[in-house]
């Protein structure tokens, strides 16, 4: 047997359908350009919308970055024009305070009053000397 047996024999036969015409081809590729047209389209339509959000969140950014410049402005106004008062308020109370002061000299005080009694120097001394009990040296003979 030859290799020439083992082929089939074409003649008289049909045609056999291909797997593959070019017009069925085109067509798959058509289809699939459709749909990479529409995710493109779908793509351009995502970038668009985070481009506005994008420019809208630099929008608010810019505000809040005015409003922080005007609110430190009123800050330092506001510090500056605090100084100023405190200033001013340390000389009233100074002046309050020399104009109040007390200059009577301590022996013509009156101390009639409990709350303004007069203090005395507090008595520091040894418990045994306070109590007028002679230093133990012996533990056992407390006199």
């Amino acid at each position: 047997m030859s290799i020439a047996d083992l082929l089939p024999v074409r003649i008289g036969h049909a045609r056999p359908a291909r797997k593959h015409r070019a017009i069925d081809e085109v067509d798959r590729l058509a289809q699939l350009l459709g749909g990479a047209n529409a995710l493109i389209r779908g793509l351009q339509l995502q970038v668009a919308d985070r481009d506005a959000l994008l420019a809208d969140t630099r929008a608010k950014q810019a505000e809040a970055e005015e409003l922080v410049v005007q609110l430190q402005a009123d800050v330092d106004d506001l510090t500056a024009e605090r100084d100023e008062l405190r200033a001013e308020v340390t000389a009233y109370r100074a002046a309050a305070a020399n104009a109040n002061r007390i200059t009577v000299p301590p022996m013509v005080r009156d101390t009639s009053d409990p709350a303004d009694q007069a203090t005395a120097p507090i008595d520091v001394r040894p418990l045994w000397d306070a109590l007028g009990v002679r230093a133990v040296t012996d533990p056992g003979r407390i006199r």
